[in-house]
């Protein structure tokens, strides 16, 4: 089949159209910026199948990652507004907290955000949280963390505001190659949906395909990790914050909608479906946080491949080829992340000036830190 040239040079592509590269897409464009996002299927994101938690100190996580979850944590409310400004579309975000249950005191104060939560004894569990199993006897409120409904609102909201910044999109095309010189991008190449092959110029890309990055450049260490998730109707108001269990967790909507996930199958690869053993995996951790909602009549069952790196630390910054940038890796905190990585990319991308704390950050994240 016969190749042909498409679209601008000076525009940037932004490779995925996931909950990232919707994020980055966003910034790019309010800062005036010609964006096209190329995008093999939107519905198989990431951002579609998480549970939308904003939690880097329930996750416990540490180091660089814990300071990079915190200053996004920060700026998740005011780049929400953005978003439902240039929508008019609702996010769903909401500062819910979020409960860790434990076992004894002395499994509670090993965590490793502990200083940074509340501590329950189990009366004052049983008030945030009625029907919590009794084998958790104690365990830390986050009022700080959150969550939003990535699955159902922000991801629409992101597109909608894309499109209203003038963001453009090709959707259904899979990119196979990145077309480049010694010294710069100079676009990519594309399969469109009707399997012609096109070249798309951009001298500038921001790679943000989640799990597939690697696929495009094997360098890359990205790789896959299945997970699996359901949803449930609670009775309204039955659970009110979050739970944040070993192995699974269950995140209440406003409308009654309960997600609960999630596996975390590492030697899955890309094999898609579910599982019987993933589901049964998910009604036993069910089960041991709160029992009653093993009656809860389900809704949906889904799955979706996180992005995940050796120290399951996003990719951020300046890729191997110039012009490239990368935005991935984030494996299940992606959701949490967009807000510091749309604008950290954004401001490297658009020259502006970086902080030491920032640069920093870029720096500690690197895609050949591993090398």
């Amino acid at each position: 089949m016969t190749a042909r040239s498409s679209g601008f040079r000076e525009q940037i592509l932004i490779l995925g159209g996931g909950l990232m590269g919707l994020a980055v897409a966003h910034q790019l464009a309010r800062r005036g910026r010609a964006v096209t996002v190329l995008s093999r299927r939107r519905n198989e994101a990431a951002g579609f199948v998480a549970a939308g938690m904003l939690a880097p100190h329930a996750e416990g996580l540490s180091g660089d990652q814990l300071t990079l979850g915190q200053l996004s944590l920060e700026r998740v409310p005011s780049w929400v507004a953005q978003i439902e400004a240039d929508s008019g579309l609702s996010c769903g975000l909401r500062s819910t907290g979020i409960i860790v249950p434990f076992h004894d005191a002395e499994e509670r104060d090993r965590y490793s955000t502990s200083g940074f939560g509340q501590s329950l004894n189990r009366s004052q569990l049983e008030q945030e949280l009625p029907g919590l199993s009794p084998s958790w006897s104690t365990g830390l409120l986050f009022e700080q963390d959150g969550q939003i409904d990535n699955r159902r609102q922000l991801m629409r909201a992101l597109e909608s505001a894309c499109v209203d910044r003038g963001v453009m999109f090709q959707e259904g095309v899979e990119v196979e190659g990145l077309l480049h010189n010694s010294t710069s991008l100079t676009g990519a190449r594309i399969r469109n949906a009707e399997g012609t092959l096109e070249t798309v110029l951009g001298n500038e890309a921001v790679l943000c395909c989640g799990a597939w990055s690697a696929k495009l450049l094997p360098l890359l260490p990205v790789f896959p990790v299945k997970g699996q998730m359901l949803s449930l109707q609670a009775p309204r108001g039955a659970l009110k914050r979050v739970i944040f269990g070993p192995g699974t967790y269950l995140v209440p909507r406003e409308d009654g909608l309960v997600v609960v996930g999630a596996t975390s199958e590492k030697d899955a690869g890309f094999c898609e479906g579910l599982t019987p053993q993933g589901q049964r995996q998910l009604k036993s951790g069910l089960a041991s946080l709160l029992p009653q909602a093993t009656t809860w009549p389900p809704m949906e069952r889904w799955w979706g491949f996180r992005p995940c790196t050796p120290d399951e630390g996003p990719l951020l910054g300046a890729g191997p080829i110039p012009g490239l940038w990368l935005a991935c890796g984030h494996h299940r905190n992606g959701v949490l992340l967009a807000a510091i990585t749309a604008e950290l990319l954004a401001d490297a991308i658009t020259h502006q000036a970086i902080s030491p704390e920032f640069t920093r950050l870029l720096n500690g994240f690197r895609w050949d830190r591993f090398q």
